[in-house]
């Protein structure tokens, strides 16, 4: 087994803010020399996730406003009083989506639809500086 990768470093604005990563993975991939294999997309943090969607402005918007409704930004939330905080819905909208996406790489790119892209989305509070480490196995 062949193990390749590296790792995409990004600003994000929080509040939900959804990143297309698509470019990058494609690059990391090509530059692994895999022609075969899976890529493993993984977000370091609590309150963040990766997924894949069809990114647009609409599909976007429709996203953010699904997650509000699920888990609103305000509300009593344990976390918060416990720690003094602020970003209890950010913990548990990451938990929902997961912080990772794994998909086959075929002909040396990853194997998505026309319309699927991977996406970060940021679920803090506040803007954050984040890190993907982006793992080719063949």
């Amino acid at each position: 087994m062949t193990v390749a990768g590296g790792m995409l470093r990004l600003h994000t604005r929080g509040h939900g803010d959804i990143v297309d990563l698509t470019e990058g993975v494609q690059r990391i991939v090509a530059t692994s020399g895999v022609d075969r294999g899976l890529v493993t997309v993984f977000a370091v943090g609590a309150t963040v996730g990766v997924t894949t969607m069809e990114y647009e402005p609409g599909g976007v918007a429709d996203l953010q406003r699904l997650l509000d409704r699920l888990i609103p930004a305000t509300g009593d939330y344990e976390h918060n009083r416990l720690n003094h905080d602020t970003n209890s819905h950010a913990h548990q909208r990451a938990a929902i989506i997961g912080p990772s996406e794994t998909v086959p790489v075929l002909e040396g790119r990853p194997t998505l639809g026309t319309w699927q892209q991977i996406v970060l989305i940021d679920f803090d509070d506040r803007p954050r500086e984040r890190t993907v480490s982006v793992q080719v196995l063949s």
